[in-house]
C-alpha cells in the first residue's frame, strides 16, 4: 500500500496530509477534500483542505528559504536534485498505485511517468549546473559612439518564489518539470497540484523531503480551488506562476500581477494526411496519438484531416486497429480506461450526442459504462458540429475530409488554439509534416515546410504521432494554447532573470595582445 512504509507519515487517518515547512501536517480547517477513483466512481482518497491562512505561511516560509537557497552553490543544488530523482525512481511501485487509482492511468504507464520523472530531475540538475554556470561579459566599444570604458557582465538570478500548478493527467511529470528547474535555477516552489492526482504528487513530493531540501524551499497545498485558488494565484509573494491545463490558465493569465508566466493549455491538435502518405503509418499514429490514454493528452491528435482521395483508406485501416485495442480497467493495463471524472464523460458524451444529430458516421457503435467510454471514430465530420474544434479529451477521434491542403490549414488556423498540429504526407521522399506536435508524410519537403510555416501551431512533428517530449525538447503553444516554452533548457530560463554588474574604468582600456 501507499500508505505504508517510507510514505507512512504522510498520512493521517484516512487523510493525506498537506507539505509545509519540511513537514507534513494537517489543515486546521478540519476538512478534506475527497478524490474519486474514475474506475469505481467511490472515494479512494482524502486529501486536506487547506486554508488561506496556511497559503500565508507557506508563502512566507518559501521568500525566506528561498534567500538561503539562493546562497547554495549550483553544485549542491545539482546533488540534492540527483539525490530526490533517485528516490524517486526507487519508490515508482507506490506512487504508480496512485496514478492508477486517482486517474486511471494504465498500469505500464504509470510507472513509466515515475521513471520519466526521475529522469527529467537528473537532466534538469545536469543542464542547470550548464546554463546557471555561464554569464556574458560585454565591452561598451562594440556600440557606436563610444570607447572601452565600460565592461558588462551578466548572469542569470533567481525570481523568487515560484507557483506550480500541474494537470491531472501528468501530476508527477509535469510537477518535477516546473519544480527542478525552478529549484535549480535558486528559486522556491510552491506546488498546487491537481485534485484528481494530488496523492501522487504529495508522494512524489515526500521524495524531494527524503532527498533533504532546506525547510521551506518546497511546499505542496492542496484543496478546493474555489477556496484557494484565486488565493494562490494573486498572491502578492508568488514571483512567477508555471500552469499546465486547460481554460483556467487565461483566468489566472488575467488576474496574475506583472510577473512572468509559463502557460500551457491544451489544444485541438490536427492531423493532416494528404495522397501521398504512407497510409499504413498515418493510420498508426493517428490512433496512437488520438486514443493513447484514453486521448486525455493535451498532445493527443484531436482532429484528422485527410484528403478525399485516400480518406476511405485510411479510415478503413484507423477501424482495423481501433478494434484491437483493449477496453477496461487500469489495473489490467488497459489501452483505454476510464475518463477522470463523470463530468468529463458527460462532456464528451455532448461532443459525440452533437456529431449524431448532425449527420456524423459512427464507424463504432457509441458505448459507455459510467466513465469508460470506448474507442470511437467519426467519419465525416462537417465544420458545424462541436466536435470538429472542440477538443474531447477522450477516446472520440473525429475525421474531416477536406479537398485541398489550403482546406487543412484554414482549419487548423482557424482554431483559438494551437498547440499541436500533425501532417501525415508519405514518406517515400522524406515528408513534409507540420505540427504544433503532430507529423507529417510526404515526398516532398518544400511542400511539408512551406505547410508548416503556414500552420500557427507551437510544434510540426514529421513521421510521428504528436508528443510532448523528450523531456528537454521545447514545448509551446500559440494563440490561445499558451504563453512562453516549456522544456527543461526553456523553463530554467524562464524562470531566472538577468542581472548585470558594469565595471567604468577611468580611460579607455584595450588589450593589445
Amino acid at each position: 500500500m501507499a500508505e505504508t512504509g517510507v510514505f507512512a507519515e504522510i498520512i493521517e487517518g484516512d487523510a493525506f496530509k498537506y507539505y509545509s515547512e519540511g513537514e507534513w501536517k494537517v489543515s486546521n480547517s478540519g476538512k478534506s477534500v475527497p478524490i474519486i477513483n474514475p474506475t469505481t466512481r467511490k472515494t479512494q482518497y482524502k486529501v486536506q483542505a487547506c486554508t488561506q491562512e496556511e497559503v500565508n505561511k507557506m508563502v512566507e516560509s518559501a521568500k525566506t528559504a528561498q534567500k538561503s537557497w539562493a546562497k547554495t552553490p549550483l553544485w549542491k543544488r545539482a546533488e540534492l536534485l540527483h539525490k530526490a530523482a533517485a528516490i524517486l525512481k526507487e519508490h515508482k511501485r507506490p506512487i504508480a498505485e496512485c496514478l492508477i487509482k486517482e486517474i486511471a492511468k494504465p498500469a505500464k504507464d504509470a510507472v513509466t511517468e515515475v521513471l520519466r520523472s526521475g529522469d527529467l530531475v537528473s537532466y534538469c540538475a545536469e543542464e542547470g549546473v550548464r546554463i546557471l554556470g555561464e554569464g556574458k561579459f560585454l565591452v561598451s566599444d562594440s556600440f557606436p559612439g563610444n570607447e572601452r570604458t565600460k565592461y558588462c557582465l551578466t548572469s542569470k538570478i533567481p525570481l523568487g518564489v515560484v507557483l506550480a500548478i500541474p494537470p491531472f493527467n501528468y501530476p508527477v511529470n509535469l510537477a518535477v518539470s516546473k519544480i527542478a528547474p525552478a529549484l535549480i535555477a535558486g528559486n522556491s516552489l510552491v506546488l498546487k497540484p491537481p485534485t484528481q492526482g494530488a496523492v501522487a504528487a504529495l508522494h512524489m513530493v515526500h521524495c524531494f523531503h527524503l532527498a533533504g531540501f532546506p525547510k521551506g524551499l518546497l511546499s505542496c497545498v492542496t484543496g478546493k480551488g474555489s477556496e484557494i485558488g484565486d488565493f494562490l494565484t494573486m498572491h502578492p509573494g508568488v514571483n512567477c506562476i508555471s500552469f499546465t491545463g486547460g481554460d483556467t490558465g487565461i483566468a489566472i493569465s488575467k488576474k496574475a500581477s506583472m510577473i512572468p508566466l509559463q502557460m500551457e493549455l491544451g489544444g485541438k491538435d490536427a492531423c493532416i494526411i494528404l495522397e501521398d502518405a504512407d497510409l499504413d503509418l498515418a493510420a498508426s499514429n493517428v490512433v496512437k496519438g488520438g486514443f493513447s490514454y484514453s486521448g486525455q493528452r493535451c498532445t493527443a491528435v484531436k482532429v484528422v484531416l485527410v484528403m478525399e482521395s485516400v480518406a476511405d483508406s485510411l479510415v478503413k485501416k484507423v477501424n482495423e486497429k481501433v478494434a484491437k485495442l483493449t477496453v477496461g480497467p487500469p489495473e489490467d493495463d488497459c489501452d483505454i480506461t476510464p475518463v477522470v471524472t463523470e463530468s468529463s464523460a458527460n462532456f464528451i458524451e455532448g461532443l459525440v450526442m452533437d456529431a449524431k444529430q448532425k449527420g456524423a458516421t459512427f464507424c463504432q457503435e457509441y458505448k459507455r459504462e459510467g466513465n469508460l467510454i470506448w474507442p470511437l471514430l467519426l467519419d465525416n465530420v462537417r465544420p458545424d458540429m462541436r466536435i470538429a474544434w472542440e477538443e474531447p479529451f477522450g477516446p472520440v477521434l473525429p475525421v474531416l475530409r477536406i479537398h485541398s491542403i489550403e482546406e487543412g490549414i484554414n482549419h487548423c488556423n482557424a482554431s483559438n488554439f494551437g498547440l499541436q498540429v500533425k501532417c501525415l504526407i508519405p514518406c517515400h521522399q522524406w515528408t513534409n509534416k507540420l505540427e504544433e506536435q503532430g507529423c507529417i508524410f510526404t515526398r516532398d519537403i518544400n511542400k511539408a515546410i512551406l505547410i508548416s510555416d503556414a500552420m500557427e501551431t507551437g510544434t510540426v512533428q514529421i513521421n510521428s504521432a504528436p508528443a510532448r517530449g523528450p523531456d528537454h525538447f521545447p514545448f509551446q503553444g500559440v494563440k490561445d494554447s499558451g504563453i512562453g516554452s516549456q522544456g527543461v533548457t526553456n523553463s530554467i530560463n524562464m524562470m531566472t532573470k538577468i542581472k548585470s554588474t558594469v565595471i567604468n574604468l577611468p580611460t579607455p582600456s584595450y588589450t593589445m595582445g
